[in-house]
């Protein structure tokens, strides 16, 4: 089977991923542009089926939330935006289930790109915390001397800053 050309690139795909309320979420609006639909169609098409979407798996933002994410992000409000609704976001699990419901080839493709993207979120964050603890287990062999070296290693590997800022009430992350 040939490999087919991805619809939508890595970078694109990683720029719409926002943390909010301490959960990785996608926006309904930027689901839909990537499916190819009106954002009104894909979430008629989640009601005609809300037992498939529990609370972590899609959530409505508050208005406050969604000002801010209005605010920081530049999300439209009018013309061709949104007029009365608040957004929904959709957890890595609320994507997957999106695949049931909007059922088109391109749907398909976008979420499975979509889906390797949450994965490689995910590696890179694990990878993050294993090498942070080798560094300490390292540094609890050698004596203080070495503090500055694995100071020095420890600011090498910690994850980037994220790109976005939290959003919402969630607390630590």
């Amino acid at each position: 089977m040939a490999k087919s050309k991805a619809l939508v690139k890595k970078p694109v795909i990683d720029s719409l991923i926002y943390e909010i309320r301490d959960h990785k979420v996608m926006l309904d609006s930027d689901l839909a542009e990537l499916y190819g639909v009106p954002t009104g169609n894909l979430n008629r098409a989640v009601k005609r089926n809300i037992d498939r979407f529990p609370d972590d798996f899609m959530f409505q933002l508050t208005q406050k939330e969604a000002d801010i994410l209005k605010c920081q992000f530049g999300i439209s409000s009018g013309h061709g935006g949104r007029r009365r609704s608040l957004p929904y976001l959709f957890t890595e699990q609320g994507v997957a289930m999106l695949s049931s419901v909007i059922n088109s080839p391109r749907a398909i493709q976008v979420n499975i790109e979509i889906m390797r993207t949450f994965v490689r979120i995910k590696k890179m964050l694990v990878s993050h915390v294993e090498l942070a603890r080798k560094v300490d287990a390292i540094e609890k062999k050698y004596d203080k001397n070495f503090k500055a070296v694995f100071d020095a290693l420890r600011q090498l590997i910690a994850p980037p800053e994220p790109k976005r800022k939290q959003i919402g009430f969630g607390g630590k992350r």
